[in-house]
């Protein structure tokens, strides 16, 4: 019998089709979603991998199944699912497994107006009831339920979702900007065009053909050699910026003008900056923003220095979210590179980041390397994965080493952290793939490199 907790990870449901899951157990998962969620009505989207419009269905005829209306929007990225459920005021089911290699599907679930479901808010007990419908001979059998049958239904909501983003940033003053974008095969190359439309952007378009098998390069902007093409063409152009997004192109990457990629924490920063300088303006004396224990120290120093409170959380679309609610905070990041808006229901959107960033160069006559210079004030190793047999000794040997050093902090708010007065260093384990990642910083260049040479070397022994 299948074992679902291999596939039903913290904050959403991540697998190989069809060893993992197939289109029986989407089918059980779109009932069970109904039946957790109380839902009569959701909104179902889906990306472009092979074996997501089957899935997709199968969970909208699930969900159908037991009572509730579907709105299916076909075709779409994440943060515009975020966008149909926020206006729509529906529970929402995205099929996408982002940047994970073309055999891989999932689900991102979430409550009406995007709330997150994660392991905490509803997906535990969306695992455990379809679990209890799993046979012994690994068949599924959902148990029928006295109601009337949902409606299925077709929405185009991309324009929708384009005005929606044009309206939350002014961009009608930027000088003309050449920027170069890296869709990756991925659903940037359906967004971007009707994003960007009408602004006084040149695009230059890089693998805009929607393909789930990824025959350029894996849809994974946060590892380096994925950003090698977009890094080539940005120079050969002459761009004055590249923007890359992932398979389903909720977070997005940036390349200045010399090719060289602009770390997600300066960009936090960057839009921190502008997002406070906003709600400062509405009248709010010290905005929240959010900030994930990845994220470098230049974050919460900026934040401070601009009149805001930082607040540090774990990593995680579903963790950050909740505490945005909790705090009413007005922006958030994540050194992976995902965004969140208040006032995007708070949820992630690497559009509006990249359209704050266009804002912010094309506002002023100088470089987008000269613009986040102050934002890069540390030397970071960026985040760098190993395939370990087990996660938690090698995590148990790197604190032994580490955790009783002198002058040393450790938490262990999300893997472990341990910080000494002018360095830090994460190493946690992957909700999604078996890997420890890893995440050093330091004042110092060297004392970065001889860090994350350390910690490898025991990680990796």
């Amino acid at each position: 019998m299948r074992d679902l907790k291999q596939l039903v990870k913290a904050y959403d449901v991540r697998g190989v089709v069809p060893d993992q899951w197939d289109e029986t157990l989407s089918r059980a998962f779109g009932a069970a979603f109904v039946q957790v969620t109380g839902a009569t009505a959701i909104v179902v989207g889906h990306d472009m991998r092979p074996s997501s419009p089957s899935l997709s269905r199968a969970f909208a005829e699930g969900a159908a199944a037991r009572g509730a209306d579907v709105t299916e929007i076909g075709l779409c990225s994440t943060d515009q699912l975020y966008y149909a459920s926020g206006k729509l005021d529906l529970p929402g089911a995205m099929f996408t497994a982002s940047h994970n290699p073309a055999q891989y599907n999932g689900i991102k679930m979430c409550r009406a107006g995007a709330a997150p479901v994660g392991e905490d808010t509803g997906l535990a007990e969306i695992r455990e009831l379809v679990q209890s419908w799993i046979n012994e001979d690994d068949t599924v059998t959902v148990p029928e339920v006295e109601a009337k049958q949902g409606e299925l239904s077709r929405q185009d909501t991309l324009r929708g979702y384009a005005d929606h983003l044009l309206g939350l940033v002014d961009l009608t003053a930027i000088r003309p900007l050449k920027v170069a974008v890296d869709a990756g095969n991925g659903m940037g190359g359906h967004t971007v065009p009707t994003v960007f439309d009408g602004l006084p952007l040149d695009v230059v378009p890089m693998y805009f053909e929607l393909d789930g098998t990824f025959p350029n390069h894996e849809a994974n902007p946060l590892d380096p050699k994925n950003l090698v093409d977009l890094q080539a063409k940005v120079k050969e152009v002459g761009a004055d910026l590249g923007l890359a997004f992932d398979g389903d192109a909720d977070r997005c990457f940036v390349i200045d003008e010399r090719g060289e990629p602009v770390s997600p924490s300066a960009i936090t920063a960057l839009v921190a900056v502008r997002e406070l300088a906003r709600a400062k303006a509405a009248g709010e004396q010290s905005p929240t923003i959010i900030h994930n224990l990845i994220t470098s120290w230049t974050v919460p120093e900026v934040v401070a220095e601009h009149g805001g409170t930082a607040v540090r959380t774990r990593v995680g679309h579903s963790f950050i979210k909740q505490r945005m609610a909790e705090t009413d905070a007005v922006f958030g990041g994540e050194h992976s590179a995902h965004y969140y808006f208040r006032d995007f229901w708070r949820a992630d959107t690497g559009m509006l980041a990249a359209l704050h960033v266009l804002a912010a160069l094309g506002g002023q006559p100088g470089t987008l390397s000269a613009l986040t210079e102050e934002y890069d004030r540390y030397a970071a190793s960026g985040e760098i994965n190993s395939e370990v047999a087990d996660q938690a000794a090698k995590s148990a040997e790197v604190k032994a080493a580490y955790g009783t050093l002198d002058g040393v902090t450790v938490d262990e708010l999300d893997g472990l952290t341990v910080a000494g007065a002018d360095w830090w260093f994460n190493l946690r384990a992957s909700n999604t793939e078996p890997l420890l990642r890893l995440n050093v910083e330091a004042k110092d260049p060297a004392k970065m490199a001889e860090l994350r040479d350390a910690v490898l070397a025991i990680v990796r022994a």
